[in-house]
């Protein structure tokens, strides 16, 4: 059984995984077809820099996914510490909208932030990008503080205030230290998000606007190549980055004493 329950896991794994090894080790392929191997180069790597196109396009993830990012976490911040703290008529349907963007398709959504953007006469461009990035991510980051949140001592701040913490000490002593872990995560995941997004960022994007993934769906129109790979496992790198920071930062948050 011990065997079976091994070899189920390692199928599992190679399922998941195994494609994703031989998508990086052919991007240094030195060929110029992804089809055969001929051998090890960084010659993909070093093309992919080179392009003033890749540039723009890794330029433009960069402004995107941080800004949006810094947007989101402020917001999704606040409206966490909101729900927690008061009580307002129509507080569940605020809660119920907050689960949307997770669960409605991301089609649906990139459709409707388009015909929002026509509707208001909006130029499409790196702003629109940004909002429609801002509007998903906020449910992510909420949804994360939320749950820290929900270890949070109720009568730590009644007690901080009767030894004579001000607001902004309560800020920064109090509900600082104990909600980092769940503000740094949220925003490491609605980093990693933006950066991948591709459906609403192709919706809402101006011309010369295009991100990495855009990018990459204009090159794979002309065919899967090792520049592709490239591309592709820098992305992965930067989202198994940021998602490794964010699972690390919650484990050592629940594993901290409280």
């Amino acid at each position: 059984m011990k065997t079976l329950r091994i070899s189920l896991l390692a199928a599992v794994l190679s399922f998941l995984y195994l494609p994703v090894l031989v998508l990086i080790l052919y991007s240094f392929n030195a060929s110029r077809f992804a089809a055969g191997w001929e051998g090890f180069s960084f010659r993909w790597y070093e093309a992919m820099f080179r392009s003033p196109e890749n540039l723009r396009a890794l330029a433009n993830t960069g402004i995107v996914s941080v800004i949006s990012t810094l947007c989101a976490t402020v917001l999704g911040t606040l409206l966490a510490l909101g729900l927690y703290r008061y009580r307002f008529r129509g507080k569940e349907w605020v809660e119920t909208l907050l689960y949307l963007p997770v669960i409605v398709p991301e089609m649906v959504t990139a459709v409707s932030m388009l015909a929002f953007f026509v509707a208001i006469q909006a130029t499409l461009g790196k702003t629109t990008i940004i909002l429609a990035h801002i509007a998903f991510q906020i449910s992510f980051v909420t949804l994360t503080v939320r749950a820290r949140l929900q270890h949070f001592p109720a009568n730590l701040i009644e007690a901080a205030r009767d030894l004579g913490a001000g607001t902004q000490a309560l800020g920064r002593e109090v509900l600082w230290p104990l909600l980092r872990p769940g503000i740094i995560s949220g925003a490491l995941l609605a980093f990693s998000l933006s950066v991948d997004d591709f459906l609403i960022t192709y919706f809402t994007a101006g011309v010369g606007d295009s991100t990495l993934p855009v990018r990459m769906y204009a090159l794979i129109r002309r065919g899967v190549t090792p520049e592709v790979n490239a591309l592709s496992a820098l992305m992965l790198m930067v989202s198994f980055l940021t998602l490794f920071i964010s699972l690390r930062t919650v484990r050592t948050a629940n594993e901290s004493p409280r």
